[in-house]
């Protein structure tokens, strides 16, 4: 069964009991991260489950999960420039 783009989505969970948290996803680009951060740290990345077809799960260290306010077009423009200068090329 194929799920529609509202379907497929991102789970984060974590309690303040444990410094750990859950994150499932369907989102391709995020898979793979978890997939090449669990290849470069084993022991603190790694699947937690099996899933619905399509989606994975996995632990990550709850210290991983951030969220910030929104960058002002200001802010983005002289990080863009700053990378640029430092000779670094936007993701793939």
């Amino acid at each position: 069964m194929k799920l529609t783009p509202k379907e497929r989505e991102t789970i984060i969970l974590y309690n303040e009991a444990t410094d750990k948290s859950s994150v499932y996803t369907h989102d391709k680009k995020l898979k793979e991260k978890l997939k090449r951060l669990h290849k470069k740290y084993p022991d603190k990345i790694y699947p937690e489950r099996k899933e619905h077809p399509g989606a994975v799960s996995y632990i990550v260290p709850k210290k991983c999960v951030i969220i910030h306010e929104p960058f002002s077009e200001a802010r983005k423009k002289a990080l863009r420039e700053k990378a640029k200068l430092d000779g670094r090329k936007p993701p793939v």
